[in-house]
């Protein structure tokens, strides 16, 4: 039997995980692939389970390992898996604890409220653009004009990424598939190689290197288009990690 349940996958998710086996509470952590689950920490303690879950899934699995909680801990962009985790926690009456990443700051960049907004200012102009949005948005960013010839995608180096890379029809050359997150000199290196004048992101967070990537821009003198992140409610890492304690039996 498990205590608790984390969605993760995320740095977030991870750091939970390793305070869990820290505290010595028995944690199941439900994480879509096996590059996420190979990030975790080995320990006795830990139940690790990789695959992608339905909400009714979701609730068997709750059912399954009879845990007392769960913590959502999976990308504040990955809206329809928040979703589906809080129907499943109502299901299976389970209490549910959204865990929030920290906020950071937009100044001098520009922010725009959907994908169909930004796809509209890229539309806009004819620029260069390294996008570090990740595979989830290749096909919005298949509506931007000549976007074959002037997006170079970076994602993370899995042949299946790869794959949707081409089947999307963006150019293989102009892939770069590597795991972040950079430093500021790596996303330098990736502006100058991709000749780009717009960097898109999300506002991933000091979690998935945002930080490094503004400043990156700024040095190069280039604007960041920012995908702005859902409004969500939830609870910070150390109020999260109160939860847990109390949890230890």
């Amino acid at each position: 039997m498990c205590e608790l349940l984390i969605f993760g996958g995320t740095t977030e998710g991870r750091e939970l995980a390793e305070y869990c086996v820290e505290v010595g509470v028995p944690t199941a952590v439900s994480v879509a692939t096996e590059y996420g689950g190979g990030l975790l920490p080995n320990s006795e303690r830990l139940h690790i389970m990789v695959g992608r879950l339905d909400s009714e899934h979701m609730k068997m699995l709750m059912r399954d390992i009879g845990c007392r909680a769960v913590i959502d801990a999976t990308h504040p962009y990955a809206t329809e898996v928040t979703e589906n985790i809080k129907a499943a926690c109502n299901a299976a009456d389970i209490p549910y604890h959204r865990l929030l990443r920290a906020s950071e700051d937009l100044t001098g960049c520009s922010v725009y409220p959907s994908m169909h907004e930004l796809v509209e200012r890229l539309n806009s102009g004819n620029e260069t653009v390294l996008s570090t949005l990740g595979s989830k948005e290749f096909a919005k960013l298949t509506e931007v004009r000549g976007y074959a010839e002037r997006i170079w995608c970076r994602a993370l180096p899995t042949a299946e990424i790869r794959r949707q890379c081409r089947e999307y029809g963006f150019a293989e050359d102009q892939m770069i598939l590597e795991k972040g997150p950079f430093s500021v000199e790596q996303n330098i290196a990736h502006i100058r190689m991709s000749g780009a004048k717009l960097i898109v992101t999300k506002e991933s967070g000091t979690a998935g290197g945002f930080p490094e990537k503004i400043e990156a821009a700024r040095q190069c003198g280039i604007e960041a288009l920012v995908l702005a992140r859902p409004s969500e409610v939830g609870n910070t890492m150390d109020e999260i990690k109160n939860i847990i304690l109390k949890m230890r039996r």
